[in-house]
């Protein structure tokens, strides 16, 4: 497997990395692992051209409405005045 250089923290878009296509049929499901895990694409080549590219699935959308449902927690009226006296109103 070929890598690319470590991406600067620059604007510019680093190639992706490439592997022969009997490679990757040799090493497929550890490969897999590593673009879910690393989230980079990666350019599978035959003959040293690009074949076909293996990219991560985007991360599931979460729904906003009903998100924070269940981490409130209640503790009644805190507005409402109490009968009891406070020190500082005497």
């Amino acid at each position: 497997m070929s890598t690319s250089p470590s991406p600067s923290h620059s604007a510019e878009v680093s190639p992706a990395r490439t592997i022969p296509a009997g490679q990757f049929k040799a090493k497929c499901l550890q490969i897999m692992d590593d673009v879910a895990q690393t989230r980079e694409p990666i350019v599978i080549t035959k003959f040293g051209k690009p074949v076909a590219k293996l990219v991560p699935i985007p991360p599931a959308r979460v729904e906003l409405i009903g998100a924070m449902r269940g981490s409130v927690l209640w503790e009644g009226d805190i507005i409402s005045p109490i009968d009891v006296e406070w020190d500082a109103m005497k």
